[in-house]
């Protein structure tokens, strides 16, 4: 196909050639005049500067604010790289925290038992929890105290706010603490102010039910449970915790004791515990007591009541033969 010589390309090419050039002439020229030292190349330089930065001022707008976006980039990375050393700072503030925390509970454990108000005839034996039994079906925990410190079975274990459980089993170094949530746990209670009796068992839950009250119309929630001493297995006077109205209709003990957090438990040492040798003898009476005025001794059996009574009155048929003789 023909090309058409009129064509705008012709025209074109040749102009923008000779542009090109005299521009790269004017840039040369511009160079070789700020490359030149002397007055004259100076006053000419200045001249020329007075003359065109100000009329392109416009353009210098792109270029400060490129610079600041570089700026603006550099002070973003340096608070990136802040952000990320005061991330790494908080965590291991957090676990310093942690390990505060607990040194604080740990802390606060100990001086609840030493503000704990026992009778000056209760001495006690502080241990460690070292495990807990981790069954549904069973709660207790394990101290790492035992028979070579005198712990007996049955004395009871408190922390700083309450009653906790009771002894049940005592190795050489270590014992288990039945806690009063455990459904074998049965437990003789006064409810305050109005003295009602009752008996706290264990089911398991977190907080217990009350059996037996006398009257439960006089028992309100809120009220204080403590220990009766009934049995003798506990001393009287203990905190137990407060009633408290379940879900089932059911009143129910809200324990004072810290069951989440049970690393330190007191023993209370109870030495008026007798030991039931025979399990016959349910009511435990220490040896050396007597009846009281008024009280009677109970019968060995109507058999030994029938001989005791013969041989009073033989006696008295004897006696009275006597005396007539």
């Amino acid at each position: 196909m023909a090309r058409d010589r009129n064509s705008s390309d012709d025209f074109i090419r040749p102009v923008r050639q000779i542009l090109v050039g005299l521009l790269v002439l004017a840039l040369f020229l511009v160079f070789v005049l700020w490359r030149i030292d002397g007055p004259r190349a100076e006053r000419i330089r200045a001249a020329v500067v007075d003359r065109v930065v100000p009329s392109f001022s416009w353009a210098l707008v792109p270029a400060a604010k490129l610079a600041d976006m570089v700026g603006s980039f550099q002070s973003y990375s340096r608070i990136y790289e802040q952000n990320q050393k005061l991330r790494r700072d908080l965590r291991q503030m957090k676990a310093w925290k942690e390990a505060a925390l607990q040194l604080e509970q740990e802390n606060a454990k100990l001086l609840d038992l030493n503000k704990v108000r026992l009778d000056p005839k209760l001495t006690y034996v502080t241990g460690v929890v070292l495990a807990d039994s981790g069954s549904p079906f069973r709660q207790s925990v394990l101290l790492n105290i035992g028979a070579r410190d005198g712990i007996i079975e049955g004395w009871a274990a408190t922390d700083g706010l309450g009653l906790v459980g009771r002894i049940s089993g005592v190795g050489r170094n270590s014992s288990r603490v039945i806690l009063l949530t455990d459904s074998n746990s049965r437990i003789p209670v006064t409810i305050q102010p109005s003295g009602q009796r009752a008996l706290l068992t264990g089911d398991n839950t977190a907080k217990p039910p009350l059996e037996f009250i006398e009257n439960p119309e006089l028992v309100r929630p809120g009220d204080r449970v403590v220990s009766s001493g009934d049995g003798g297995v506990f001393p009287p006077g203990l905190l137990v915790g407060q009633v408290a109205l379940g879900p089932d209709g059911k009143r129910r003990v809200r324990l004072a004791a810290d069951y989440e957090r049970l690393e330190f438990l007191r023993v209370l040492r109870n030495h008026t515990i007798g030991r039931v040798s025979d399990t016959g003898n349910i009511l435990i009476v220490p040896a050396g007591d007597a009846a009281a005025p008024g009280e009677t001794q109970p019968a060995a059996s109507g058999a030994q009541t029938a001989r005791d009574a013969g041989g009073a009155s033989a006696n008295g048929a004897g006696a009275d033969g006597g005396a007539s003789q």
